[in-house]
């Protein structure tokens, strides 16, 4: 390569040769031999710039090519089990029936000897509301009755009386017309009567609310002083009896499971307290605000540490068909719906291939379709990578 330096002394020894070969001095015989020589000057001066143009670009130092970038990525291989996989799901314990006790009547309570977590018996009293008005309206329609039962026997022994008469001659039709209507009506006023006052021992009863059947009181509407409707929930009973897993749980999830599953129950906070159950009831309808559906879990006995509302575990083993476990990094989006990133292992170049999920969590996802045994899917390093880029994969931690 020649340095700038020596092409400079170059270009001027070549420029000094040329013009020792031009004339001293112009005459008239020599004018066109400078004219000739001029021309030829500047051909040799042009075709020497193109010269040193060239030489400086050839000593020009050439850039070199950028290199390809090579991300570093972490990664993981697609191995499709022989079984699925268990899930775990969170719940909470439930009395299989609960009943929420109410007066039938409003009015104001003054008593509810019973709090959450107290044992009722069937027939115990729960709750007593004020009895003065229901009191006053029994007396009032037992007034009613004695009232209506003495127009009953003064009306009735009026009709004797006629009708003896009519027998004899002694008295007119109307007259005994007009006796048997009057204790007709005093009979049907009679009958009202009573039957308000058994309304009125009713209304008195129903300002006692009675426990129906024996259970444990988990919830309480109402304290003693209130003034309170009909139908008001006063306290909820759990009954005696069995006792329900109760879990929410996605429709893809109850798709996998296979029918009549043997489930693993244990508490959220004591692993080792745990038992069997089978699922009891799905409900019909989704929840509008999740979208997942309640699963009940009938336990078979269940320990005595597990008590109402407590926080459970249940652990199912999904079909062989359940998919496949990955970490929840690695997912990403492509055309609004999940996507991983796969390593070519010929190539080490990676593309975005859509899946679809079962369900996920912060820690890992399932996935049913999309990804076959041996697919190297990336799971750190995601949101860096585009389409075709190379990537070097690194050992696991």
């Amino acid at each position: 390569m020649i340095s700038t330096r020596r092409y400079s002394r170059f270009v001027l020894l070549a420029l000094g040769a040329h013009s020792r070969k031009l004339p001293v001095r112009a005459t008239s015989s020599n004018t066109r031999s400078m004219t000739r020589n001029g021309a030829f000057v500047s051909i040799s001066l042009a075709a020497l710039t193109l010269l040193m143009v060239a030489l400086l670009a050839a000593c020009r130092p050439s850039e070199p090519e950028t290199a390809e970038e090579i991300r570093p990525v972490r990664s993981t291989t697609v191995q499709h089990g022989g079984e699925g996989e268990i899930v775990s799901v969170t719940g909470r314990l439930q009395a299989q029936e609960e009943v929420s006790l109410a007066f039938r009547i409003g009015g104001r309570m003054i008593e509810r000897p019973v709090a959450v977590g107290d044992r009722v018996e069937a027939g115990q009293v729960i709750a007593k509301l004020d009895p003065d008005d229901e009191l006053s309206a029994l007396q009032s329609a037992r007034a009613a009755v004695a009232a209506a039962s003495a127009r009953l026997t003064q009306t009735r022994n009026a009709y004797d009386r006629q009708a003896t008469l009519l027998r004899r001659g002694f008295t007119t039709r109307a007259l005994y017309d007009e006796a048997t209507f009057a204790w007709r009506t005093a009979q049907a006023d009679a009958d009202a009567a009573q039957a308000q006052a058994e309304t009125s021992e009713n209304q008195l009863r129903f300002t006692e609310l009675i426990a129906d059947s024996a259970g444990v009181v988990v919830a309480r509407g109402a304290e003693p002083g209130e003034v309170v409707g009909s139908g008001q929930m006063i306290v909820q009973i759990a009954r005696q009896g069995g006792r329900d897993a109760v879990f929410d749980v996605p429709a893809s999830l109850i798709r996998m499971v296979p029918g009549n599953p043997e489930i693993e129950v244990s508490l959220t906070a004591e692993p080792e307290i745990k038992t069997i159950g089978r699922v009891r009831e799905v409900a019909p309808q989704a929840d509008p605000v999740t979208g997942t559906f309640q699963v009940r879990v009938g336990l078979s006995d269940p320990p005595e540490p597990m008590r109402l509302g407590a926080t459970l575990t249940g652990r199912v083993q999904l079909g062989a068909a359940g998919g496949v476990s990955i970490p929840a990094s690695a997912l990403t989006r492509a055309d609004r719906q999940p996507a991983v990133w796969i390593v070519d292992p010929a190539s080490g170049r990676v593309s975005l291939r859509n899946v679809e999920l079962a369900r996920h969590d912060i820690a890992t996802a399932l996935v049913t379709q999309g990804l076959e045994n041996g697919d190297v899917v990336v799971t750190a390093g995601v949101q860096a990578l585009r389409p075709d880029q190379k990537v070097r994969l690194l050992e696991a931690p």
